[in-house]
């Protein structure tokens, strides 16, 4: 079992604490796993490998608390996603995401999330192993179906490519909006204003017509 110091931090969530800022502001391949270890407090270099295996656990691991917390978020608001109509499941898309917003932690993951080049399995229809049996793969699963009838009826190659595309934006936008305010950096629009936009335009990115061509 991991030591636990008189803070009450156990190795492991020091590691995961700072992996987290270093990952956000160095970049997931340009943070370095010694001064990771380094800053975390310990003197055992390999102790990212014993606690985690790899940098790819340790990043599975900081993904994974993640996907809890919006998971509850997304719980909380209550959406019957198969009544839901396409602004209402992006809007609650767009919520629960946005809560890592309201902490430094969330903010650090929603920037380290942009730059995982990490499919959710919207094009295959398998999802991602960390999203299955999730209420959030069955809420962007349910935005499929208002693109199946009229007046919004798009070809299933069309709607799953939107979808995808829709999923990467948020989480650019997002991630953005997590570097803007961590850096203190003023923003353009309020954080209310800023959500509301994007669901705006995730809407209308999913509904536009489908071109002739």
């Amino acid at each position: 079992m991991a030591r636990t110091p008189a803070s009450g931090i156990s190795t492991r969530d020091r590691l995961l604490r700072v992996a987290e800022e270093l990952f956000a502001t160095s970049g997931v391949h340009g943070a370095q796993l010694r001064e990771i270890v380094t800053r975390a407090g310990q003197a055992n270099p390999s102790a990212v490998q014993y606690h985690f295996g790899s940098r790819e656990g340790l990043l599975e691991a900081l993904m994974a608390e993640r996907q809890q917390r919006v998971e509850a978020a997304l719980a909380a608001l209550g959406v019957r996603v198969e009544q839901a109509s396409l602004p209402e499941l992006l809007d609650a898309l767009i919520t629960a995401e946005s809560s890592e917003l309201r902490t430094e932690r969330g903010r650090h993951c929603l920037r380290i999330s942009a730059q995982l080049s990490h499919d959710s399995g919207v094009r295959s229809r398998q999802p991602h192993p960390g999203l299955a049996g999730t209420g959030y793969w069955r809420l962007i699963s349910a935005l499929e179906r208002p693109l199946t009838d009229p007046p919004h009826a798009l070809p299933e190659p069309v709607r799953l490519e939107r979808i995808d595309l829709v999923l990467s934006l948020i989480g650019t936008a997002l991630a953005e909006r997590a570097r803007q305010l961590t850096a203190g950096e003023p923003t353009l629009t309020t954080n209310a204003a800023f959500l509301a936009d994007l669901a705006a335009i995730s809407t209308a990115m999913l509904t536009a017509p489908t071109p002739s061509s």
